[in-house]
């Protein structure tokens, strides 16, 4: 490939156009904000829109039954409690994720453990997650890192042989595939985020997806989103067992879930085109190493990011970063500045503002290094945006660009 001088050093930008726009919400959502608001109740037991939107759901994934929350941190505590993991447990999940995944670990007063991840699809390594479980292990949280499969026969297959639940972190893989099942109807609990950063919004809020198909299993889930209350069929029941929080869904909010979910089919395959072409388009380029899905996935990429051996190029990853920047594509190096055990959180070991607690129960440590292909893969990689309302413009100018950045300074 001919070098080009970077728009960094003086020369010609690749893209100078902006990049395609569109508007999330429109009449559709309007009109079921409405029908809302005219049953004169905001409630979701008393409403019918949160109803709807689950029913919806259900109908989409295929299951019978799921309960809505008011956030994806809150779908993943609730399943959580479901699950019955309390004080002193063991909860094995990913280095490289959003401290929502953990939250709700800790607030279960029970102890965050780390497996170490694949270099190529960031997620989830079985033989690490194996290598991680001891006496006190009761649960595997599964991450689905932006819209790409984790490899679940595995990891399920380790959860049988040690009798562990496994709970599935599906905020950023709506419709993602793994063998031809939709990630989040795989595990015993998929947990799903309609923050407003996510395939589709409503602002805030999420959903946990019941895979046993058990009522009463159903009946649980439903109550620890709710303080414990039970209610079904117009009646209550108050008779509190144990303490629960109070993560309930608005009518507002599954008012737009409703019209939201209509879309979200067309946002995700278009994700998976955009992804599916950038992968291929940079996929040999010199010091470039593209992101994999799993033989038999699909990923809804909820954002792209791709490695660089450095070892290839005669430039940092922040100098490739900002060359990327100045070609017209913005960027940034990585997902998060670091794996999530290196927050001060767990350097620390404080959950609780003066406490060690649950931490001082348990002799899990939280050194660098516990993680090293994880920490690697944060060093190394630039993460680029995906929009469904991008132009196949917008992706051939990304191509070109990463082309460019990476033709200039290769060896």
């Amino acid at each position: 490939m001919n070098k080009r001088r970077l728009a960094l050093h003086g020369g010609p930008k690749v893209k100078t156009s902006p990049f395609g726009t569109g508007k999330r919400f429109g009449v559709e959502e309007e009109k079921e904000l409405m029908e809302a608001l005219e049953q004169n109740t905001l409630f979701y037991h008393h409403g019918k829109k949160v109803k709807q939107f689950l029913r919806d759901f259900n109908k989409l994934y295929g299951v019978k039954y799921s309960v809505a929350t008011s956030s994806g941190t809150a779908a993943i505590h609730v399943a959580l409690g479901a699950a019955g993991v309390s004080v002193g447990d063991e909860v094995i999940t990913s280095p490289i994720t959003d401290q929502g995944t953990i939250i709700g670990i800790l607030y279960q007063n029970a102890i965050p453990v780390f497996a170490d991840v694949d270099p190529h699809t960031y997620n989830m390594d079985p033989q690490s997650i194996e290598s991680r479980i001891t006496s006190r292990t009761k649960a595997i949280l599964v991450v689905h890192l932006a819209g790409n499969p984790c490899d679940m026969d595995p990891i399920m297959e380790i959860a049988r042989k040690h009798h562990l639940k496994v709970i599935e972190d599906c905020a950023q893989s709506y419709l993602s595939r793994y063998k031809g099942r939709l990630v989040g109807t795989i595990g015993d609990y998929g947990c799903f985020s309609t923050n407003d950063f996510k395939h589709i919004s409503t602002g805030d809020g999420g959903i946990v997806t019941v895979n046993s198909g058990d009522e009463e299993e159903y009946r649980v889930v439903h109550a620890f989103a709710d303080k414990n209350y039970q209610r079904f069929a117009g009646q209550v029941q108050r008779d509190l067992s144990y303490l629960a929080p109070n993560y309930r869904m608005t009518e507002l909010q599954g008012a737009v879930g409703v019209a939201q979910l209509r879309k979200l089919p067309w946002i995700c395959e278009r994700r998976h085109q955009y992804g599916e072409r950038l992968s291929k388009g940079i996929r040999g380029l010199p010091g470039v190493q593209a992101p994999r899905v799993y033989e038999g996935g699909w990923s809804s990429y909820w954002f792209y990011m791709f490695r660089l051996d450095l070892s290839a190029l005669s430039c940092s990853r922040e100098e490739f970063s900002r060359a990327l920047a100045a070609e017209g594509i913005p960027n940034q190096p990585g997902y998060i500045p670091e794996v999530i055990y290196l927050q001060p959180l767990f350097q620390k070991r404080q959950a609780y503002l003066n406490s060690h607690f649950p931490f001082d129960l348990s002799d899990v440590a939280y050194p660098r290094g516990l993680c090293p292909t994880a920490e690697q893969i944060l060093q190394t990689s630039i993460r680029v945006g995906i929009s469904e309302f991008f132009s196949e413009q917008d992706i051939e100018e990304m191509i070109e660009a990463v082309g460019k950045v990476a033709s200039w300074y290769a060896h």
